[in-house]
């Protein structure tokens, strides 16, 4: 059974990810990019991520021409009416991953669960293959009922 598990979350395909931004923060060409990320299992929630991304002229000078920092910042809200897909709890789902090396680390999204307490969870952080990094960043979503429809269900109550 966890074998058909892990099949199945190898072929569930992870969102894409939409460029919003580019901004240039120094002379060497090493930009901050702003990417947009719809979760593919809840709709009405888009996380804007952001991370550092080197230039060719600073990897030839740093001499560690395959890989980016860790480093990453994620901010999540609800962009329509939220529908919660099959998604699971506590353990967390992949949303989005991209490569940050050429083999060895990625910069992963996460979506926790909270269902006692009625939040989704986004979490950024590295993977990385042989030591893992405390890099993260994390954002909250409440899932909030619609005021009308619980209006509604009160007062047929």
């Amino acid at each position: 059974m966890k074998t058909l598990a892990f099949a199945a979350a190898l072929l569930a395909a992870p969102a894409t990810a939409e460029e919003v931004a580019q901004i240039g923060v120094d002379w060497v060409g090493n930009d901050i990019v702003i990417e947009a990320i719809h979760d593919p299992e809840v709709q009405g929630v888009t996380c804007h991520l952001a991370y550092f991304s080197r230039s060719v002229i600073d990897r030839l000078s740093q001499g560690n021409w395959f890989e980016d920092p860790s480093n990453s910042a994620i901010e999540c809200s609800q962009t329509g009416p939220i529908t919660l897909g099959d998604i699971s709890g506590s353990d967390g789902e992949d949303v989005f991953s991209e490569g940050r090396s050429l083999v060895f680390k990625s910069l992963r999204v996460k979506r926790i669960y909270d269902e006692e307490n009625q939040v989704l969870i986004y979490l950024a952080h590295a993977n990385e293959l042989s030591e893992g990094s405390a890099k993260m960043s994390i954002s909250t979503v409440p899932i909030r009922q619609d005021a009308g429809s619980a209006s509604a269900r009160a007062a047929g109550q």
